[in-house]
């Protein structure tokens, strides 16, 4: 699977946090706890008893015009929904953009991937001449972590994805260039729901859209 510049640079930063190209190190060994075994391959495990619950991936009461299957995002609160039967949602916690590096809109999801492999850009190599020609999927260096959801609009990729994470310590911030991430886990989650013409939306903030937007009580 073919990257785009922007997941590249995505990938670059989340690279440099996990300080594997001379940034801090974002995620301390207590954010995992033991391993787990995906398609075969053994990964860390996110220690979810360190984790706010508000993170954690829950069924809530959800109102929404939105068809069930929908993905929405609310970027603001850092949250995504995956639009249930019954008024009702699965809500994962996620990192979202910094600031100048959101998107919001429409899209599906036509295009998904298991422990992606992950190949820096010539320009950010020639920048970084430390890093590798590419990581592989399943390495505990991936920044991609355990799936990718491709984001695009009337065909066309828009550059922009639903991943995993290899700092999940980044959940519940804006820690992103746009991309959405995700605990692994709830990434393996999203991606078997979620299947190739997955409609989603990505919100700016949900109290700020009209007034048939999604209304949301935990339960």
């Amino acid at each position: 699977m073919e990257w785009t510049r922007r997941e590249f640079v995505l990938g670059g930063a989340a690279f440099a946090g996990a300080g594997l190209i001379g940034g801090p190190a974002l995620a301390a060994a207590s954010d995992f706890a033991g391993t787990a075994v995906d398609n075969g391959v053994s990964y860390r495990s996110t220690n979810f008893a360190r984790i706010d619950k508000k993170w954690r991936r829950q069924v809530v009461k959800y109102f929404s015009s939105e068809p069930v299957g929908t993905v929405v995002v609310d970027t603001r609160n850092h949250f995504l929904y995956l639009i249930m039967e019954n008024k009702t949602a699965i809500r994962y916690g996620v990192g979202v953009g910094k600031d100048g590096f959101k998107w919001y809109g429409r899209a599906t999801i036509d295009a998904k991937t298991l422990w992606p492999k992950w190949t820096p850009p010539a320009e950010m190599r020639k920048r970084n001449p430390d890093l590798p020609d590419s990581i592989e999927g399943g390495s505990p260096k991936n920044p991609l972590g355990a799936r990718a959801l491709y984001l695009h609009a009337d065909g066309v990729d828009t550059g922009y994805r639903f991943h995993g994470t290899i700092v999940p310590s980044s959940i519940g911030t804006d820690a992103s260039s746009g991309c959405i991430r995700m605990f692994n886990e709830d990434a393996i989650d999203l991606y078997q729901r979620c299947p190739i013409g997955t409609a989603a939306q990505v919100l700016p903030h949900i109290a700020d859209q009209a007034g048939d937007a999604p209304q949301v009580a935990v339960e």
